[in-house]
C-alpha cells in the first residue's frame, strides 16, 4: 500500500448476508472494520428476499389451514385476505430483525458507512467524498432479480421485489420460471385464492432438485390446482389496463391479471470498479479460488461468487473470509454440503448429491425413499411426501432429499449426516423422538441399513 497507513484491516463492500457476517466476525477477531451499504443493512435477504417471502408464505399457510379446518373437525373459513394487514405483519417482522441487526453492528464498533461504494484499487473504496483505505477488501455486493431480453418490468409485469409489495391481490397469475422463487410465489398466490399457471422452459419444476422431488411437487401442485407447463418456452408479453397476455413459442397464449417474472438472479458487479482491483469477472460473477480470493488482498463472498445463491452460503462465506484474513486457516466452504430449502407447499429440503449426480460422479449407488404415509406426525398434519436417501455402496450417505409439510425443519440433521459422511449404520442407532416428523429421517436410515421398522425393506 502506498501513502498513509490504512484506516481499516478490512473494508467490506455490501451489507447483505455475506457482507455483514464478514464484518461481525472480523470485529469479533479484533480487526478494524468498515462496512459499506448503499441501501439497507441486511440486504436482499432481510428486506426483499428470504424474510419477507417466508412471512407471506406463513400467512398463506394460515389461510390454507383455515380453509381446510373442517377436515380436522374445526369449521373455519377464509372470509377475505386483507393484503394491507398481511404486508403490515410482514414488514413488522422485517423491521424487528433490521433493528436487531443494526444493534449488533453498532455494538461491534464497526464503522458503518451509508452510500454507494466504488472500488478505486485493491486497498481503496470511495463512498461519496470519503475514501476508505484497508489492508483487505471484501466484495459482497449481492444479486438482483433477473429478467429476459426484451421483457421490461412495469404495470402488470412484475418481478419478485414488486410482488412483495402488491396492494391488490390478482385473480389470476402467470409465473414465468419454475425454480425456487417461481414455485414459492406460485404457492403464495394459490393460497391467497388466485388461479396460477407456471411456465418453465426446462422439462421439470425445481430442476436443481432430485427428479423424484420434482415429480412429487408437480403432483402436489396439480392437486392444489396449480398448472405447471414444463418444457414450454416464453416468447413475449403484452398488457393493457385490464390484463397481460403471455405468448409462448408454440403459438399459444395465456391471459392473466399479473405476470410474475421469476427467472433467477444476476450478480451486482457492473460499474463498481472491481476490475481496478485486479478482479476478473465472468458473465458478471467474480472469479475466485477455493479460498474466495479474487485478487491479492481482495476476496468475494455470497451471490457474486458462482454457485448456490443462498443467504446461509453468504453467511458461511463471510465468516470464512474473516477467519482467513485473521490467519485462522478455516476449512473452505463447499456447495455440496450446503442445505437447500424451498418453502412452497409442500416444502422441499435437500442437501448433497441427487441420485443422478451421485451415479454420474460416484458410479453405482443405493437409494431408499421413506414414504411419509408411515410417519405418525405427518399423518396428523395431513401431509404427503417422502424422505429419500442416496448413499454409496457400503459407504456414507451423500444426499438427502425431502418433500412434505415442515420438511425444512429436518434439514439440520440431514446436513450433519452428509457433512460428517455418516453411513446408514452410524445413524440407525440414534433415537428420534416419537411422534415427530424427524422420525422419518431416522426410519429412512434404518431401512437403508437393512433393518426397517415402520417401512418395507
Amino acid at each position: 500500500m502506498t501513502g498513509a497507513d490504512p484506516d481499516y484491516d478490512v473494508v467490506v463492500l455490501g451489507g447483505g448476508s455475506g457482507g455483514y457476517a464478514c464484518a461481525l466476525r472480523s470485529a469479533q477477531l479484533g480487526l478494524r472494520v468498515a462496512l459499506v451499504e448503499r441501501d439497507r443493512l441486511g440486504g436482499t435477504c432481510l428486506h426483499r428476499g428470504c424474510i419477507p417471502t417466508k412471512a407471506l408464505l406463513h400467512a398463506a399457510e394460515v389461510a390454507d389451514t383455515a380453509r381446510d379446518g373442517a377436515r380436522f373437525g374445526v369449521h373455519s373459513t377464509v372470509e377475505s385476505i386483507d393484503l394491507a394487514a398481511v404486508l403490515g405483519y410482514q414488514q413488522g417482522v422485517v423491521a424487528q430483525l433490521h433493528k436487531g441487526l443494526q444493534g449488533l453492528v453498532s455494538a461491534a464498533s464497526i464503522d458503518y458507512v451509508e452510500g454507494t461504494g466504488r472500488v478505486l484499487s485493491a486497498t481503496e473504496v470511495r463512498v461519496g467524498d470519503r475514501v476508505l483505505r484497508g489492508r483487505t477488501l471484501v466484495l459482497a455486493t449481492g444479486s438482483t432479480a433477473a429478467s429476459l431480453p426484451g421483457l421490461d418490468l412495469g404495470g402488470r409485469v412484475v418481478g419478485s421485489d414488486q410482488a412483495l409489495t402488491l396492494t391488490q391481490l390478482p385473480e389470476s397469475v402467470v409465473v414465468l420460471g419454475g425454480g425456487v422463487i417461481g414455485v414459492e410465489f406460485a404457492s403464495i398466490f394459490r393460497s391467497f385464492g388466485a388461479a396460477v399457471t407456471i411456465i418453465e422452459a426446462l422439462p421439470r419444476l425445481v430442476s436443481g432438485e432430485d427428479e423424484a422431488i420434482s415429480a412429487q411437487l408437480e403432483r402436489a401442485f396439480r392437486k392444489r390446482g396449480i398448472t405447471a407447463r414444463t418444457g414450454t418456452r416464453f416468447a413475449g408479453a403484452t398488457q393493457d389496463e385490464t390484463s397481460v397476455t403471455v405468448t409462448l413459442e408454440d403459438g399459444g397464449t395465456l391471459a392473466a391479471d399479473l405476470l410474475l417474472v421469476a427467472v433467477g438472479r444476476r450478480p451486482v458487479t457492473a460499474e463498481l470498479g472491481f476490475e481496478t482491483a485486479g478482479v476478473t469477472l465472468d458473465r458478471g460473477y467474480v472469479v475466485t479460488d477455493e479460498r474466495l480470493r479474487a485478487a491479492p488482498g481482495v476476496y468475494a463472498v455470497g451471490d457474486i461468487v458462482p454457485g448456490l445463491q443462498l443467504a446461509h452460503r453468504g453467511f458461511a462465506h463471510g465468516i470464512f473470509v474473516a477467519e482467513e484474513v485473521a490467519g485462522l486457516a478455516p476449512q473452505p466452504v463447499h456447495d455440496r454440503g450446503i442445505p437447500r430449502v424451498t418453502y412452497c407447499d409442500p416444502e422441499i429440503a435437500s442437501v448433497g448429491l441427487t441420485e443422478s449426480q451421485a451415479r454420474e460422479q460416484l458410479g453405482e449407488v443405493r437409494t431408499y425413499s421413506y414414504n411419509l404415509a408411515g410417519n405418525g406426525k405427518s399423518k396428523i398434519l395431513g401431509t404427503q411426501g417422502f424422505v429419500k436417501l442416496v448413499g454409496m455402496i457400503d459407504g456414507p450417505v451423500v444426499g438427502v432429499h425431502m418433500i412434505g409439510a415442515r420438511m425444512g425443519e429436518q434439514i439440520g440433521e440431514a446436513a450433519l449426516i452428509v457433512g460428517w459422511e455418516a453411513t446408514p449404520d452410524d445413524v440407525a442407532p440414534l433415537l428420534h423422538a416419537h411422534p415427530t416428523q424427524n422420525e422419518a429421517l431416522g426410519e429412512a436410515h434404518l431401512a437403508l441399513a437393512g433393518k426397517p421398522l415402520h417401512a418395507h425393506g
